[in-house]
């Protein structure tokens, strides 16, 4: 079975790799993709595979951004590290799920899903497995309200000092750790990755408008129009670069700020 696995982390897919060697020998790797634009050219130049492992929040963004461009007909089976609300949606949508880190028994487990649901359609006289409703998945996910309200940052000592959301201008990453800004122009370091950041806040309120910031709505003084259809943010606290919409994302930029839903 052709088989797809789209992992940002390295680690990850190579413990992925291993996993299905050991458990699922039958299961051809054709290839390893890290990020939504790699993805979306790769569909565009090979076909459908049998089967695809994909990790839900990319380095480049929330991995859903690319059903916005590639109709996936095939079964999916995810992978997280977190959001539990994620966990409860995938199980009413009859998507499975791999939480992080995978081990050998959830490889088997879940292909012995699959395979019940492949020999179903079967009998079903359909021969084929289901197409997956990921817009329905989608609406779900966005339809738990599970955000989180507060961090429990480091503080000096053996001290944990909560921090209110609400009061996050923006959030930004340099040389691999994450701050938290607020009115007060206050750096706040922020125990976990960006991407993980991202999966718990409210995507009302935030969006991550490219790799290296996520936005409040509250926190955008005004907007530049920049080179090759991109967009400038000026914030209302001034950040240490200029911070830049790509093109791709300036649509779904422009729908979330008048009251659509964040896609990070």
């Amino acid at each position: 079975m052709k088989t797809l696995i789209i992992e940002d982390e390295k680690a990850a897919a190579r413990n992925l790799k291993n996993l299905l060697a050991q458990n699922a020998p039958d299961l051809e790797i054709i290839g390893v993709l890290e990020g939504i634009g790699d993805t979306i050219e790769w569909f565009r130049n090979n076909d459908m595979p049998k089967l695809i492992f994909l990790d839900i929040h990319l380095s480049d963004g929330s991995s859903f951004e690319i059903f916005d461009h590639i109709k996936i007909t095939c079964p999916i089976i995810f992978t997280t590290a977190y959001d539990e609300y994620a966990l409860k949606a995938f199980k009413v949508n009859s998507v499975d799920y791999l939480l992080k880190p995978i081990r050998a028994d959830d490889i088997i487990k879940a292909l012995d899903k699959l395979k019940l649901l492949s020999d179903s359609d079967k009998k079903a006289g359909t021969g084929n497995v289901k197409e997956w409703d990921i817009q329905s998945l989608m609406q779900t996910l966005r339809s738990h309200g599970n955000y989180r309200t507060h961090f429990l940052v480091p503080a000096k000592g053996d001290k944990l000092i909560p921090l209110d959301v609400s009061t996050v201008l923006y959030f930004y990453i340099i040389d691999g750790t994450v701050y938290a800004v607020n009115a007060e122009q206050e750096k706040i370091i922020i125990p976990h990755t960006l991407d993980e950041v991202c999966a718990s806040l409210n995507p009302v309120q935030f969006f991550r408008v490219n790799r290296q910031y996520v936005i409040a709505r509250k926190s955008i003084k005004e907007l530049t129009v920049w080179f090759t259809g991109r967009l400038a943010v000026n914030l209302i606290i001034p950040t240490e670069e200029k911070v830049i919409i790509s093109r791709q994302k300036v649509t779904d930029f422009k729908e979330w700020f008048v009251g659509g839903i964040s896609k990070i």
